[in-house]
């Protein structure tokens, strides 16, 4: 694959095996774009820190040079990176060694960073500042009905980017009278779901302007011609979606420092505010544990300030 790292030194003079079993782990065992690049950064900042400190070759890495670098690390970078770029190294040592490149895995035994996480810090919006949000968003364009359909899914779905991202057309259907999405999550997986009165109403005014309707297989939220101004035939990429959130945000003048993955955690706060199910609201995530949708949840927060 193209995103793929080039062979490091460290790995390209251990041979041709050593090189083939390098770019397979990126290429045959990490399927996600993201997670290929996250871990292909990783993976060259440790060959780096081994060119740098003259470690001869795979077999002269021993468990404290790992563990050397992790405390290197932990001195620029939050724990939560540090655990990542640590599963990184000791993910692809591990394929080294079922592959005989490598005799053991020298990162097995290094522990990696305390980190516990009660709540997690994405910002959110309250109910009328994303009401808010919605609602300044002109209409009258497509390029805008476009947009406050993307917004409203992240809101009423709780739709991660990438899920969204990825929709075709085709992945929103009629099911019981109702419409129905179907979110493409990590590891493959589909995740399907009735779609919230007002996403509907958000949706088929974009899909009836766009006239995209019957064209199944193309991407359901595409990227904005700079020349036209209209809508192209290419799928909208995340730091572009992430623009084009911050852009609305201002318009509609709030200051939170909104990203993409606001509108995911505004929307489970406002359900469980409403009186929801912390179960439900995990199965609309697509969250395999309902700890992972608390992190979202931020109405204590509201009770804190209430009786400050």
């Amino acid at each position: 694959m193209d995103d793929a790292p080039v062979v490091p030194r460290l790995i390209a003079e251990a041979g041709d095996e050593a090189n083939m079993r390098f770019v397979e782990f990126f290429t045959a065992q990490i399927h996600n774009p993201n997670t290929r690049q996250a871990y292909g950064r990783a993976v060259i900042g440790f060959c780096h820190w081994c060119d740098d400190h003259r470690i001869a070759g795979l077999a002269g890495i021993k468990p404290m040079h790992v563990a050397a670098y992790i405390k290197h690390l932990g001195q620029r970078y939050a724990a939560p990176s540090v655990k990542q770029q640590l599963a990184a190294i000791c993910m692809l040592f591990d394929w080294l060694v079922t592959g005989h490149i490598m005799r053991v895995n020298p990162a097995m035994s290094v522990r990696d960073p305390k980190h516990a996480v009660k709540k997690g810090k994405t910002p959110v919006l309250s109910p009328e500042q994303a009401r808010t949000l919605i609602d300044s968003i002109p209409i009258e364009t497509l390029v805008g009905l476009h947009d406050r359909a993307l917004i409203g899914l992240m809101i009423y779905s709780f739709a991660r980017i990438g899920a969204a991202l990825a929709m075709n057309v085709d992945d929103l259907f009629y099911q019981r009278n109702r419409l129905w999405l179907r979110l493409h999550e990590k590891g493959g997986k589909h995740h399907e779901m009735p779609s919230h009165h007002n996403l509907e109403f958000y949706l088929r005014d974009y899909l009836g302007t766009a006239s995209i309707g019957d064209e199944k297989k193309t991407p359901l939220f595409r990227a904005i011609d700079k020349k036209t101004k209209a809508l192209s035939d290419r799928r909208l990429e995340r730091v572009h979606a992430w623009s084009m959130v911050r852009r609305r945000a201002v318009k509609a003048g709030i200051s939170t420092e909104v990203c993409n993955h606001t509108f995911r955690a505004t929307g489970i706060t406002a359900y469980l505010v409403n009186g929801g199910q912390l179960e439900t609201a995990a199965n609309m995530a697509a969250h395999p544990s309902t700890r992972t949708t608390q992190l979202y949840d931020r109405h204590p927060d509201e009770v804190e300030r209430i009786i400050i």
